[in-house]
């Protein structure tokens, strides 16, 4: 194999796990360290800089970081990532003297965002720094977008996106709520150097079975429930309810009819338990509240009487994979089953709504009736038009709008700047040493070998009577410093130095997971499995060095490494160092170094 290049940032991001696997590159070991050390403050606007809404994504965030923890990989649970994130923003200072103030001085280029979710304020709060006027349109009463009107607050109090959303509107962000935009070409006769829009996707898809319009006063769809709930709409439910999907919509949906009145509420999804969408603790949320999931039927009716709703009739199916692996569910032959209730659910998908971007501007649709935009800038087929969020590429999550606000602010930056939209900077990266002694680093290299800390919550009789009473009471500081203390500090890397090596091999023989192995070089596959301890995750690089002087090379499997700084403490000469990687996504704004 080539050596390992590590002045390539991606090298060393790719170990940090969490950051990596985060849509918005969250440094995640840095916020937890000060959480750790008690600097909430610190902790929160390392989160506000990269993610925007700590407090909101430390409650509802889908977490992509926790699968991709390296604790995960040597402990049997990942660090609680989200819900210290949460501890940030729960024990913060006030922080209003932390962030960047909108230039007095304004450039003269005026953005619209229709929609006022996390894409949106995402993209208002980079541009207004950089001296943009931004205004948010949007038809509800307080920005926060499918975030106020899709989770319950029993999950994400209305206090938490109030604060956030105003840290963005404090930046001179013009906020235009209940101004319904019903005309992408009467807004852009308005003038406006770009337009961002951020819709989301606010239309729950429907269940097309015999019975649907008959008993129509009984079946809801699931987000136009939520909102009526979260809103005030509606406050109570019948005792039997049926949730039809298994998405994390179909969860909340379930979650909020047990404390609005469902007594016996159940939740029936198309596919096994396995392959639901719903993220595993949300599922096993909507379980310890009592819901049981049933797996494996497909509904087939709407029995009713003269409209009035009895029951779902369902058939059974199994799944069956075809030679490339893809699932048919094919009819098991048993008897449908017939699930008594007296109202239903819809939380089978979302989509899109676009009826108000006229066809004839220039922003292309395809045939599934989304816009054509460029995959990295998100620009659309009329160049001042950019999409984020769930409105580009279909629903994801928080964190993912978040990510794509980003890009979509560097890219409406450059067009109203004169650059090349695609232009992007390449992130800072820096590598500083943490040696402080011959035996002594600035981080706590100490493994802990504690069990993920379970976030206390309030009696399930209390919350299941109040519906915005909130579940989880988060971390204190105790637990959290004990959970922080997890963290495995995957930024802070091995770094080694050939010429320093003598082939003592003292840091293979310290070393506590076998990772570090002196061998002859070979490609690839053949080096895996001839390591001291076979590297078997082909996505994780092994990290190579040149040729030392007996002709061997050193082979680091960063699969398993712990970051405890053994061998950099064992070696005798310094040819391992523990060095703090450093990587911070790039903003609008950003200019790219002069060569």
């Amino acid at each position: 194999m080539k050596p390992t290049d590590i002045n390539n940032p991606d090298y060393f991001h790719k170990v940090v796990d969490c950051q990596w696997a985060c849509p918005a590159h969250t440094p995640v070991p840095q916020y937890i360290r000060a959480i750790a050390a008690g600097q909430y403050a610190d902790a929160y606007m390392i989160n506000w800089r990269a993610n925007v809404f700590p407090g909101i994504l430390g409650r509802v965030c889908d977490r992509p970081c926790e699968p991709a923890c390296r604790r995960g990989r040597v402990d049997k649970e990942p660090v609680a990532i989200c819900r210290l994130k949460r501890v940030a923003a729960d024990f913060k200072d006030d922080v209003h003297d932390r962030l960047p103030q909108a230039p007095a001085q304004k450039n003269g280029k005026r953005i619209a965002c229709v929609g006022a979710g996390p894409a949106s304020l995402t993209v208002a709060r980079d541009l207004a720094v950089l001296g943009y006027e931004v205004t948010v349109f949007d038809n509800g009463k307080s920005a926060g977008g499918m975030m106020r009107s899709q989770i319950p607050k029993f999950r994400l109090p209305d206090s938490v996106i109030d604060e956030e959303c105003d840290y963005v509107f404090g930046l001179g962000v013009t906020s235009r709520q209940e101004r319904w935009v019903d005309s992408l070409r009467g807004l852009l006769a308005e003038d406006w150097d770009a337009v961002f829009v951020g819709t989301g996707a606010p239309r729950g898809r429907d269940a097309d079975v015999p019975g649907r319009q008959e008993a129509a006063a009984h079946i809801h769809i699931g987000i136009e429930w939520l909102a009526n709930v979260a809103f005030g709409h509606v406050d109570g439910i019948s005792p039997r309810v049926i949730v039809l999907g298994g998405g994390n919509t179909a969860m909340d949906c379930c979650r909020s009819a047990r404390r609005l009145g469902g007594t016996d509420v159940k939740v029936v999804v198309r596919s096994g338990f396995d392959e639901m969408k719903a993220s595993p603790w949300e599922k096993e949320d909507a379980m310890h509240e009592g819901i049981p999931i049933h797996n494996f039927l497909v509904p087939k009716a709407f029995v009713h009487d003269d409209g009035k709703l009895r029951g779902v009739s369902f058939e059974k199916v199994r799944a069956e994979y075809d030679a490339k692996g893809r699932r048919n569910l094919v009819p098991t032959g048993e008897p449908d089953v017939l699930m008594e209730c007296d109202e239903v659910l819809v939380a089978i998908g979302q989509e899109n709504s676009f009826s108000w971007i006229e066809r004839d501007i220039g922003v292309e649709f395809d045939k599934w009736g989304m816009p054509v935009l460029d995959a990295k800038t998100f620009q659309s087929t009329l160049p001042r038009v950019f999409f984020g969020g769930d409105a580009s590429f279909g629903p994801k999550n928080i964190i993912t709008a978040v990510a794509q606000g980003h890009e979509a602010a560097i890219s409406i930056d450059n067009f109203c700047r004169g650059k090349e939209v695609a232009q992007r900077v390449i992130p800072p990266v820096n590598l500083v040493s943490q040696k402080m002694g011959i035996h002594e680093w600035s981080y706590d290299n100490q493994v802990s070998e504690d069990a993920r800390k379970k976030v206390p919550m309030k009696p399930l009789e209390f919350a299941l009577a109040d519906i915005k009473l909130e579940l989880e009471l988060g971390f204190d500081p105790r637990l959290a410093y004990a959970e922080a203390e997890r963290c495995l500090n995957c930024d802070v890397q091995t770094v080694f130095a050939p010429k320093l090596c003598i082939e003592c091999d003292a840091c293979v023989d310290i070393c506590p997971t076998e990772c570090i192995t002196f061998t002859a070089n070979g490609e690839e596959g053949d080096l895996r499995g001839r390591l001291k301890a076979p590297a078997r995750n082909a996505n994780q690089a092994l990290y190579v060095s040149p040729e030392l002087k007996t002709d061997r090379v050193m082979v680091k499997d960063e699969n398993v490494c712990l970051h405890c700084g053994m061998c950099a403490e064992r070696c005798p000469t310094g040819a391992w160092d523990m060095q703090a990687f450093y990587y911070e996504i790039a903003h609008a704004g950003a200019e790219v170094p002069k060569r």
